[in-house]
């Protein structure tokens, strides 16, 4: 039997995305705004974003639910389960689209464009830089045709973080 080439769809191509801020706040602030559903809810979500509901069960194998409301009003939802904590140094958690239920869903329920998998990963890590903190973020499986409104989301919130510290 004669090979058919071509006959595999091509792999849709993601990207990884690191951001890299210092904070003049202790590696405790920033930590704390990660981690306390309260301070979360006043700066996650990019520039003219609300969070009208975040919940957090932080410990390993723990879920949260995010609402992410646009200026217009539309609720975005995002859900994830945390693999790796290490208090003020690391959080690894998963990040997938999701409904107000907390069920995954496809991007294309929100509309967005690119293949995106059901399931990210984002690593936060803190590490102490004078009376500062030096926080990376990476999230990985990002479309690359989606990166740059994805690192201008996240620089948003940071923005917004900056503020509340």
């Amino acid at each position: 039997m004669a090979a058919r080439h071509g006959s595999h769809a091509r792999l849709p191509v993601s990207e990884e995305l690191v951001i890299r801020r210092v904070f003049d706040a202790p590696v405790e602030s920033v930590w704390n705004a990660w981690t306390d559903p309260r301070k979360l809810a006043l700066w996650c979500g990019p520039e003219g974003f609300t969070s009208p509901s975040y919940k957090v069960d932080l410990r390993v194998g723990g879920k949260y639910l995010f609402c992410m409301r646009s200026p217009e009003g539309q609720d975005y939802w995002s859900t994830g389960v945390y693999r790796e904590i290490v208090p003020l140094k690391r959080i690894v958690f998963t990040d997938s689209f999701a409904d107000s239920e907390g069920n995954v869903v496809a991007a294309s329920y929100y509309g967005m464009k690119g293949y995106w998998p059901l399931e990210l990963t984002v690593t936060v890590t803190f590490r102490k830089e004078g009376n500062g903190t030096v926080m990376t973020l990476q999230h990985d499986g990002i479309p690359r045709d989606m990166k740059s409104d994805c690192e201008a989301g996240w620089s948003g919130s940071f923005d917004k973080l900056e503020r509340i510290l």
